[in-house]
């Protein structure tokens, strides 16, 4: 054991939680201290108040152990609603906004014992409005990507060990490999998403993060209704599909190598290595997903844009005012080519255990530059499938970099336990 309990895993913090080793309340403080060293530096919050978390961690204390995330500090993406805690979507219109009521997902941590930390940072409404103000922890020059940036970087730079992030085209997998942690984006549609802000409602999904594989599916027993016995796959007979994507053209050269390393460590493990190809299909993905999000966008917005337009980010304006002149022809075509594409790639991916892809076209650039390209994630978003972001393994000095392992909607466990394979 360390005295520095901040750093544990969710897994190992649980773990020693229900068994009385540490107390929630010890637990907090050490999250709490490293956040005051760190935060001035990392901005990952828009909202925390210590004293209501130690409060809050006391009580448990007291009552003791009697949940599965027993007094495990989360962090909660600020577009989801929380009853105790102030709801503002880094934006204008919605400062100090004070719902009083929780989100779904949030309910459901709260039923199984979270320590609900604070708020973290996000881009304006999740969307491509104002970026959050949170910097990458490996090197505060540098992004740690989009709009799930502060639920990642909190995760990252050891302030909380969990937290729940959302993603519409790349805006948790993207943060995930530039923070140099694991996410998990489950299939669409098995966690509500009752209580966060839509951006589009055919692909925003709710997701988090983590710093092991055991602690995502420590929170997917928890969200996932049907969330089965963890199936077993093994690395030295894992089927194990390596897809380049129809972008491999935005591939810079530590992903490339990084994919290339990946696959032969594991044919050397004994995986079966196979490469695959998408069909022509999928070629115009990167283009569909990026006119359904937009035309979307323009229904979800509407309300903020009608109040008060004057407070919104130009680029959110823009798609309430449909500036990219996309028709409902070209929609109702789009949603025709994604469904088309969901159950080719379903068929597709039967034949291996697992799918791995690029998370990000490099490391992270950066933050005067933007919070990145999303282009090697947007297809999953798409397509709907499970995502788990597994950290590769730099050299001192560099900045993270991750892969993306993927499968057929509705394979989550066994997505989950091909990731720890690949890991392992």
């Amino acid at each position: 054991m360390t005295n520095n309990l901040e750093q544990y895993t969710a897994s190992q913090a649980v773990a020693l939680l229900k068994e009385k080793k540490i107390s929630v309340e010890s637990l907090a403080r050490s999250c709490l201290q490293r956040i005051a060293e760190r935060e001035s530096s990392v901005h990952a919050w828009s909202f925390i108040d210590p004293e209501h978390i130690l409060r809050l961690a006391q009580e448990m204390d007291r009552a003791g152990p009697r949940a599965p995330l027993y007094g495990l500090p989360i962090g909660i993406k600020d577009v989801l609603l929380t009853d105790d805690m102030p709801t503002q979507y880094n934006s204008a219109l919605y400062e100090n906004f004070h719902p009083h009521i929780d989100a779904s997902c949030v309910s459901l941590l709260r039923q199984a014992g979270a320590l609900i930390f604070g708020k973290t940072e996000t881009a304006e409404f999740a969307s491509s409005g104002n970026l959050a103000p949170t910097r990458n922890p490996h090197d505060f020059l540098y992004t740690p990507g989009g709009s799930s940036s502060g639920s990642a970087a909190a995760v990252a730079d050891c302030h909380v060990p969990l937290t729940i992030g959302t993603q519409t085209g790349g805006s948790m997998i993207r943060p995930a490999s530039f923070c140099g942690v694991f996410a998990f984006k489950p299939t669409w549609g098995i966690v509500n998403p009752e209580g966060a802000k839509i951006f589009s409602p055919s692909m925003d999904t709710l997701g988090w993060f983590g710093r092991s594989v055991d602690d995502l599916v420590l929170l997917n027993n928890v969200l996932d209704p049907q969330a089965e016995t963890m199936p077993v796959v093994s690395r030295s007979s894992a089927r194990i599909a390596i897809c380049k994507s129809p972008v491999w053209s935005h591939a810079e050269a530590p992903t490339k190598q990084a994919l290339e390393q990946c696959a032969h460590q594991l044919k050397q493990d004994g995986a079966s290595i196979i490469d695959l190809v998408l069909p022509e299909e999928f070629n115009v993905l990167a283009e569909v997903q990026k006119l359904i999000m937009l035309s979307e966008g323009r229904a979800s917005f509407l309300a903020q844009y009608r109040e008060d337009k004057s407070k919104l980010h130009p680029n959110i304006c823009a798609q309430v005012e449909n500036s990219a002149g996309y028709t409902r022809k070209q929609l109702r075509e789009a949603y025709d080519i994604a469904a088309h594409c969901r159950s080719l790639f379903d068929a597709i991916a039967a034949d291996f255990d697992a799918v791995l892809t690029p998370s990000t076209p490099g490391p992270a650039p950066l933050y005067t530059q933007g919070s990145g390209s999303m282009i090697f994630n947007g297809m999953w978003s798409l397509l709907h499938t499970p995502c788990v972001n597994i950290p590769v393994i730099r050299q001192a000095g560099e900045l993270p970099l991750g892969l993306t392992v993927t499968g057929a909607r509705f394979s989550d466990r066994h997505t989950l336990a091909a990731a720890h394979a690949i890991v392992q």
